[in-house]
């Protein structure tokens, strides 16, 4: 044990590169001991050669607070110690990941049409059809491939045991995967014998994959149909990824100014040689933003029209507007019954137990056992609106659990998971930090899951909040085969 590892202690959680004897686990070995071959000057040398790729790369992405009302750009934040998994624990997690996402697929397309599931099954339907996530537009739609969530980000964590849990999933814009692919790009060039001795498995295949499936939704009979990716524009925080994700695939990146609905019901991008029909619309905008007239009245986002020509299914828009029904929380909890009632097997991956607080004794729980629990909010994301009990004051305390009083459809509770942890360096020493991973998984004619995804790291010491817009960063995903 080298002196830059004597001091590391990730107890009592589960360390991805250390076991209970604080040996490094098999995977980990050979880039444990190269990392503790090196001396603090070494190690900042390899940290600033890293922050200087990503300045150089122009990898950012926007912040909003009270203090930047317009926004702050930030370099990508990136620890250059990277998460290994191995590849046998990975195909378990993909194939469940599979199973998972195409059970919520039929699962949305039942609630706009014959709704068995709901009226079958322990889920009250006002859980689906009270949600500001259900679209009555959307009532009598079936789509191709029963593809409503094309493209789904499942954050997942390591608890003590060190088994992966879905936390929740991100159905509807899901973000990160342009990162994903950055992050590779920048450990090339910082590790790249490395790289050769794991045989880590590359994730370069994303963006074509992508592009396979949106073709594979398109209802136009061209094999290569036109597609554009929609963006709400420059100062939204992933419109690093928007552009990246445009370029790779070879689309037009475009905004709702640059679109047009006419007579005929179809889509048009405007050109300066004049309108080309669009058959695909991948589109990184909320569901009330695409068309003010069945939406938010004053977008300008959007496109005036675009619903009913998806509705006659003139156009294919990606994600589908409405499949956020399953993006909430509450309806997490119900996944594991949705694998069963749809596909008749058994869930390959597991949730994190989940109490909804529309449920007196779990009501009561949470009150009497609070620092045990994470209370969430059912609809936000990015790490807003989340209180960690033990972390909450009792003002805080006192406020939280009378929201969940007058307003128990809003919130969910979590027990406190002991979030795996990994070494991560900080300010010339490695520490462990607290760490989730984000898979994306495609679903079009065939359904594919990235190799590993974005692994998010919590970068303040003792925190489980991973997510960028609070402090968060992240690290490479490595899927060894050795």
């Amino acid at each position: 044990m080298t002196n830059i590892w004597k001091k590391y202690s990730a107890s009592p959680f589960f360390d991805e590169y250390f076991n209970s004897s604080k040996r490094f686990r098999p995977h980990t070995s050979q880039i444990g001991k190269y990392i503790g071959s090196l001396n603090s000057k070494e190690l900042d040398d390899i940290n600033n050669a890293t922050e200087s790729a990503i300045k150089s790369m122009g990898i950012s992405f926007r912040v909003y607070s009270e203090e930047y009302i317009d926004g702050q750009d930030r370099s990508w934040p990136l620890d250059f110690i990277p998460r290994l998994i191995r590849k046998k624990e990975w195909n378990k997690v993909e194939s469940g990941l599979k199973q998972r996402v195409k059970a919520l697929n039929l699962f949305i397309e039942d609630c706009y049409n014959d709704q068995k599931f709901l009226s079958e099954s322990d889920m009250e339907e006002s859980l689906v059809t009270d949600s500001p996530a259900f679209k009555e537009y959307c009532l009598g739609m079936k789509l191709k491939h029963n593809s409503w969530s094309s493209i789904c980000g499942s954050d997942l964590i390591k608890d003590r045991d060190g088994i992966f849990y879905v936390l929740e999933d991100n159905l509807r814009v899901p973000s990160g995967v342009g990162y994903m692919l950055e992050n590779r790009s920048i450990m090339k060039r910082v590790f790249p014998d490395l790289f050769k001795h794991y045989g880590v498995m590359p994730v370069s295949s994303y963006p074509s994959k992508l592009y396979e499936t949106l073709v594979s939704l398109s209802y136009s009979r061209s094999k290569q149909p036109e597609i554009v990716l929609l963006t709400p524009g420059i100062y939204n925080s992933a419109y690093f990824e928007h552009s990246y994700l445009a370029q790779q695939m070879g689309i037009d990146i475009v905004q709702g100014s640059d679109l047009v609905v006419l007579k005929d019901n179809f889509v048009y991008k405007k050109t300066i040689e004049g309108l080309v029909r669009v058959d695909v619309i991948y589109r990184r905008i909320d569901d009330d933003y695409l068309d003010p007239m069945k939406g938010n009245k004053n977008s300008v986002l959007g496109v005036a029209g675009l619903i009913d020509c998806w509705r006659k299914k003139n156009v294919s828009i990606i994600n589908a507007p409405g499949c956020g029904i399953a993006d909430d929380k509450a309806v997490y909890s119900f996944v594991p019954e949705m694998i069963r009632y749809f596909l008749k097997e058994e869930p390959l991956i597991s949730n994190l137990k989940t109490y909804l607080m529309t449920d007196n004794k779990s009501r009561d729980l949470i009150s009497k056992q609070f620092k045990d629990f994470v209370i969430k909010p059912v609809a936000e994301s990015g790490g807003y609106g989340i209180v960690i009990g033990k972390n909450a004051s009792p003002k805080e305390k006192k406020q939280t659990l009378q929201s969940i009083k007058n307003d128990p459809r809003n919130y969910i509770a979590q027990p406190l998971a002991l979030l795996s942890t990994s070494p991560t360096f900080d300010k010339g020493s490695i520490e462990p930090r607290h760490l989730d991973l984000r898979p994306f998984v495609l679903s079009g004619e065939k359904s594919y899951v990235t190799v590993g995804g974005l692994t998010r790291v919590a970068l303040q010491k003792g925190s489980t909040v991973v997510n960028s817009s609070q402090g968060g960063g992240s690290k490479d995903t490595w899927i060894v085969d050795k």
